[in-house]
């Protein structure tokens, strides 16, 4: 026994040794050389920027999860292959053009801040930048529209902290990527979502972010406009969340409602899921990974990115909190059926999280509560709307994300409370300050950017959507639709009800043995 509990105890204490050793190292250079301490400092922030990476990552199978077990069983498998491929899609069209296009002109757009063009809390953040994405394709002025270096990370050094930057970005824009096939669940060709993988990796994404993050105007709101500290989207409620929630919601409208979703008249029929434990289980994971999305964003732990991210961890889980508490009492109290419901108590903790994702640096813990309860009853009340107009979202894809990701983005505005670690933002001296603390410009730039996102994402994406409608790679087949995408679409069954061999191989030809319990067993 003493020697299994050795055993399960050398990992996690060579982990702390490894911390301290680390730490330790920081403390005593800073009495020494000062490149020392800088090569240290850095090294550890790329660490943390990694780790918070890989906890993102993790999130897939949250997405996985709670898609899958919120659709129906006949479309298990197809639900989870689309969630297993938009990573390997997104990750390869990132890397090809999407990351040129988001970042690379980030250090041109930059020149008032940090020394020699890097990226913040320079110079230990993420190591020296300069000579890298340094080259627009689409500027204006201090107009930013699209970077133009970087092209499959061309002419990246491993020394420099680009590689672990790519990575961490690569799995934000995953996030994104897998929101709409949440939405166009069931009724959605698995052509026409490779399609949209690469639409949202390579083209839709970056040029957001490239406006929010990378230099472009909407960041730059504040020093060409004079609105507070340009567009503030701290970890990405308008950036990752708001993309993917206005692509869900064209995709849903464009692909329609699935068979007998809607009668004649206008009113639903339900379709639940088939596994709450899996939808509540992938929640679980979800939030799990949010500790890496938020404090993540801090892109550093040595310096001003340590208070950021701690900050941004408190007010991540009480937002989550909330927004779960808020919607379960909701749907307890005043819902349809007056009784605390497991799906939208769900989407209730996700919509907080996506919530506080673009403020959760820059507000108080009693703000994120705050931030969290309405999420929580908005994301009841934009389900219903969607309903009554005939939207079929079976995952709530576009409540979670478009209505919330929107809410977040206006509760910078309304809620940041001027964080002196905040000061600045964007190359604007002040700290980030919203409309309860004086900062009116704020809200405005906030709004801007609301409104830059669903009319440029929503209704390219729509025209998008359109296109393969038309080329009918879009939706799927009626017929294949109702008895379940698994097997004509993947050619194997999510689950089987009874224990069989297919002789010959070809599974989709065998498809009434599959489907039918009664069937005698084939010999074996």
């Amino acid at each position: 026994m003493f020697k299994r509990l050795s055993r399960r105890l050398i990992f996690p204490l060579a982990v702390l040794a490894v911390v301290m050793f680390a730490f330790g190292g920081v403390a005593s250079a800073q009495g020494g050389d000062t490149s020392a301490t800088d090569e240290l400092a850095t090294a550890i922030n790329i660490m943390w920027m990694l780790i918070a990476g890989f906890l993102v990552f993790f999130m897939q199978a949250g997405f996985a999860a709670v898609e899958t077990g919120f659709t129906r069983a006949k479309n298990v498998a197809h639900t989870m292959m689309m969630n297993l491929m938009v990573f390997c899609i997104g990750a390869i069209g990132f890397w090809l053009v999407g990351f040129a296009f988001e970042f690379g002109a980030v250090n041109f757009a930059y020149p008032a801040v940090g020394a020699a063009g890097e990226w913040s809390f320079a110079p230990t953040t993420l190591g020296d930048w300069a000579g890298m994405l340094v080259t627009p394709l689409i500027r204006f002025g201090q107009f930013g529209i699209l970077g133009g270096s970087g092209f499959m990370l061309q002419g990246v050094s491993a020394a420099t902290g680009i590689l672990a930057f790519f990575l961490f970005q690569m799995v934000f824009m995953d996030t994104a990527a897998t929101i709409p096939t949440g939405s166009m669940a069931e009724r959605l060709k698995f052509t026409g979502f490779i399609l949209m993988g690469l639409w949202v990796s390579m083209f839709i994404y970056p040029l957001i972010g490239n406006w929010v993050w990378g230099g472009g105007w909407l960041q730059n709101l504040g020093r060409i406009a004079g609105l507070g500290n340009g567009v503030v989207d701290f970890a990405g409620s308008g950036v990752v969340h708001m993309v993917g929630g206005s692509i869900a919601l064209v995709g849903a409208i464009a692909v329609g409602p699935r068979i007998g979703r809607f009668n004649a008249d206008g009113s639903a029929n339900a379709m639940p899921g088939h596994n709450i434990p899996l939808g509540v289980l992938g929640t679980i994971i979800l939030f799990f990974g949010w500790f890496g999305f938020n404090p993540g964003s801090s892109l550093a732990f040595v310096g001003g990115g340590r208070d950021l991210a701690v900050l941004a961890a408190v007010n991540t889980l009480l937002a989550g909190a909330a927004g779960g508490i808020s919607a379960m009492t909701y749907m307890w109290l005043i819902g349809p059926t007056r009784k605390p419901d497991p799906g939208l108590s769900v989407n209730g903790v996700l919509a907080g999280l996506v919530a506080i994702t673009a403020p959760c640096a820059f507000v108080t813990p009693l703000s994120a509560v705050i931030i969290g309860l309405v999420a929580g009853v908005l994301v009841c009340l934009a389900t219903f709307l969607l309903e009554k107009r005939r939207i079929d979202d079976p995952v709530g894809a576009a409540p979670v994300h478009l209505f919330n990701g929107a809410w977040g983005l206006l509760a910078v505005g309304i809620f940041a409370n001027g964080n002196p670690a905040s000061a600045g933002w964007n190359g604007v001296d002040s700290a980030v300050t919203g409309l309860l603390y004086g900062g009116g410009g704020q809200l405005l730039a906030q709004m801007i950017e609301i409104i830059a996102i669903f009319v440029v994402v929503g209704g390219l994406s729509y025209a998008f959507f359109r296109v393969l409608l038309a080329l009918k790679v879009l939706r799927s087949e009626p017929a294949e639709e109702l008895v379940g995408l698994d097997i004509p679409e993947m050619g194997a069954p999510g689950y089987t009800s009874v224990d069989v061999v297919m002789p010959g191989g070809r599974l989709a030809q065998q498809l009434p043995t599959i489907r039918s319990s009664s069937v005698s067993q084939p010999a074996r």
